[in-house]
């Protein structure tokens, strides 16, 4: 059998700062876990990141961190593997805290390719 490493979404709950370096308290549906914000130093209380090896890599919508947290439940259900990444956590993770919403940001001017 081949092991396969999973980038899992979450939700930021806290962030702060540990040796210099932005990690967030993410919530993986009532596990909560630390991660290193710095590939996504953008990233905010509320937003959802995919969080692989302890790192967030890439932010995305509250509705895509969703769909893909039920396609890894489901995995689960079958092999336990979920579980087995996260601990005991594969239910939806917890509502974002109240915030005014935030502005997308254009990445042309952020200095990136909006393509």
């Amino acid at each position: 059998m081949t092991a396969m490493c999973l980038g899992v979404p979450g939700l930021i709950t806290e962030i702060h700062q540990e040796a210099g370096l932005p990690v967030g308290t993410v919530d993986f549906g009532g596990l909560r876990r630390s991660a290193c914000l710095s590939c996504t130093p953008e990233a905010a209380v509320g937003d959802y990141v995919i969080v692989h090896v302890g790192f967030a890599i890439t932010m995305v919508d509250e509705a895509e961190a969703r769909r893909t947290l039920e396609v890894l439940r489901a995995i689960d259900a079958t092999d336990g593997s979920l579980r087995t990444e996260l601990g005991e956590a594969a239910e939806p993770p917890a509502e974002p805290p109240a915030e005014p919403p935030r502005e997308p940001r254009d990445l042309a001017d952020a200095g990136g390719d909006a393509a």
